[in-house]
């Protein structure tokens, strides 16, 4: 089964497959949507991470004859209203580094308690082909605001994101334990029986 990941990031792109070999679906041939000349990404305009999955997912499946997985994911602080949510990416503005998004989060932590710097990623992951109906899961990793960045491993906002009863950040976590708790593992799992459905030989024998 050949598989499209509405993305050009290469780090999604290769935790995505990552997680999929962990989830005993190292068959499938996952492409990135930026190897389709005829793909133009939409820009992510909706109001919650379901509507913009939904919106990369089907903006790219109309283009390209396979089934298409998107996913909107982001940080949401408690302590920040919900904050950056799904501006995330686009926290300290369009084409920042994540050094600079990740700086303006702990600017705006600065005077909040250790006690009260609880936060989650969230992922949503949209499954779309011409067609058929589109498919939507959700994931969730719950932690708190670490107040400075520890680890070297990760992108976006994972060097600030401690998962309590660890006591270490996404960053120092490692690839592989990450990929096991993360928001998008948890909601590839929550989409794997349906791709097992789709694609029966996609799994190991």
């Amino acid at each position: 089964m050949r598989l499209v990941l509405a993305t050009g990031n290469p780090h999604k792109l290769g935790e995505v497959r990552a997680i999929l070999a962990l989830l005993g679906l190292s068959r499938i041939d996952l492409r990135a949507a930026s190897d389709y000349q005829q793909v133009v990404m939409p820009e992510e305009t909706g109001a919650t991470f379901a509507e913009n999955a939904r919106l990369k997912a089907e903006a790219v499946a109309a283009v390209v004859d396979e089934w298409v997985i998107a996913d909107d994911s982001g940080l949401v602080v408690d302590a920040l209203g919900g904050k950056p949510g799904v501006r995330s990416a686009r926290y300290a503005g369009e084409g920042a580094p994540d050094t600079a998004h990740v700086r303006k989060l702990l600017d705006a932590m600065s005077d909040v308690p250790r006690g009260e710097r609880s936060a989650r990623f969230v992922c949503v992951v949209a499954l779309a082909r011409q067609g058929e109906e589109t498919r939507i899961v959700e994931g969730y990793c719950e932690g708190r605001i670490a107040p400075y960045p520890r680890g070297a491993s990760g992108f976006g906002y994972d060097p600030v994101f401690e998962i309590p009863g660890i006591g270490l950040t996404m960053s120092e976590l490692g690839a592989v334990t990450k990929n096991q708790i993360s928001h998008r593992s948890q909601a590839l799992a929550r989409l794997a029986p349906l791709l097992s459905e789709l694609a029966p030989n996609a799994a190991p024998a």
